[in-house]
């Protein structure tokens, strides 16, 4: 009975590499992690994006510092570590500099910052969004915000992408194809947006919603209804 205790117990000291609790690492030492006792270095990795809204005069310029933890292991991992916006237009300084500091903050926290996105997604302009080129809808300006951080999330891994697989971006060519071949519309080049006329799309917020074949179908994200 001994004998049969020990070998389950050896059984389950055996364990894949990869299910190891953080602290057994190579070096023997835990894996650096973001919090907000970990200082910025001098130099972060930095990506801009640029944001030209009809409810602004001038582009904003949203830049995001990452901060490489455990550089050269198997625990690299890059992360967002703070947020700037800038732009010509001062009207509204002010709340942008509570929100990059509130987000920075929010960043250096360290855990999930991923819910920062559809937060930020939520918040809609009582006097109305705007259609970005492509048909995409905006709720708001602080919307778009939250969509450029959740490029940037994806972009290092943190997030995934919603981006059709191949076989739906077959089916969604045959259906602007048809639809197009049916009004005897001129094809459009991609990025300049979907036929005239298309209606915004509850599902992807985008003005890609035509009528085809008794069914109300979205060119962009392919969600249908019919009667």
């Amino acid at each position: 009975m001994t004998v049969r205790i020990t070998q389950r117990i050896k059984s389950f000291q055996v364990v894949d590499e990869r299910l190891r609790p953080a602290a057994e690492t190579e070096a023997g030492k835990p894996p650096e992690q973001l919090d907000e006792h970990l200082e910025r270095p001098e130099m972060l990795i930095g990506v801009t994006y640029k944001i030209k809204s009809p409810l602004f005069e001038h582009a904003l310029y949203v830049t995001i510092n990452d901060i490489l933890l455990n550089a050269g292991t198997r625990f690299e991992q890059r992360r967002p570590f703070e947020i700037f916006i800038n732009s010509k237009n001062m009207d509204h300084f002010q709340w942008i500099v509570a929100l990059t500091r509130i987000m920075s903050a929010v960043l250096r926290k360290g855990g999930d910052c991923t819910f920062l996105v559809e937060e930020l997604k939520a918040v809609f302009d009582p006097r109305g969004g705007y259609l970005k080129k492509g048909g995409i809808y905006m709720p708001s300006i602080v919307a778009e915000i939250g969509a450029v951080l959740e490029r940037h999330l994806i972009a290092i891994g943190l997030l995934h992408g919603h981006a059709p697989d191949e076989a739906q971006r077959r089916y969604l060519a045959e259906k602007r194809a048809a639809y197009e071949a049916s009004q005897g519309a001129a094809a459009l080049e991609p990025g300049e947006g979907f036929p005239p006329g298309a209606q915004l799309c509850g599902q992807c917020h985008t003005q890609a919603v035509v009528q085809l074949e008794g069914c109300t179908s979205c060119l962009n994200c392919g969600h249908s209804k019919c009667g």
